[in-house]
């Protein structure tokens, strides 16, 4: 291990698509890892939240990163979670409708808007460790850890996973068609975007999840986080 990683807490980035199970997945790994949970995907689903209801134009850049840097996004412990508060309060189910799951991949593409949730995430999970859960959490926001985890899943299923994840009462207006057709086109913003796109290297361990459970997928993670540090604990042989 080098001096790097080893100067951390334990940090566990957990990456993916959208709908591929991260956000479950995250937090049992933490409650069973007794660390904080962080969904990066919530502070920029915030922002968006914010985009939208000052009325800023999500493809006006500069107008974006002005909302941005005049927002006071905070990470407060609660319990096992570090939660996201909005100008001190929680955006709760505002945060999770389609039209802000749209603004959320558009804003984040922006350099001057992923600089500051870096900084953030990185500040709030140096406190005492974290699982956090993202897209660039092992390419960028903590590319030194060795617990790095790749989630993968066909579209359809984590289309399916989108819908079911939005609160009942928008179950009833939201067609799935509509669902999948936003997350392949998300998929094709996140991989192509120039500021940390969607994707991962062989740092990675990849997991597909179609057809794991989440209990499955969460024991995967762990038994190769344990193994891991089990692995850098031992003394090297003479």
């Amino acid at each position: 291990m080098n001096e790097t990683s080893a100067a951390l807490p334990m940090i566990v980035a957990v990456d993916g698509p959208s709908g591929v199970g991260k956000s479950t997945v995250a937090r049992r790994v933490a409650a069973l890892l007794g660390l904080p949970y962080l969904s990066t995907g919530a502070m920029y689903r915030a922002l968006a939240l914010k985009v939208l209801e000052s009325g800023t134009d999500p493809e006006d850049r500069g107008a974006v990163e002005d909302v941005v840097n005049g927002t006071d996004l905070e990470l407060v412990p609660e319990g096992t979670i570090l939660r996201v508060l909005l100008d001190g309060v929680d955006p709760g189910d505002r945060a999770y409708t389609l039209e802000v799951s749209q603004i959320t991949s558009r804003i984040s593409a922006y350099a001057g808007v992923r600089r500051r949730m870096v900084e953030l995430q990185r500040g709030g999970a140096l406190l005492q460790g974290a699982v956090l859960e993202g897209r660039d959490t092992g390419t960028r926001v903590f590319p030194e850890t060795r617990h790095k985890f790749f989630l993968e899943a066909a579209p359809e299923v984590r289309a399916e996973r989108r819908w079911l994840q939005l609160p009942v009462r928008a179950q009833k207006t939201v067609d799935r068609a509509d669902v999948l057709r936003e997350v392949l086109d998300r998929d094709l913003r996140d991989s192509t975007r120039k500021e940390s796109p969607l994707t991962h290297d062989s740092s990675y361990t990849l997991i597909e999840t179609d057809d794991r459970t989440a209990d499955e997928v969460v024991d995967l993670i762990v038994s190769t986080v344990l193994s891991q540090v089990d692995s850098d604990e031992e003394p090297p042989s003479s």
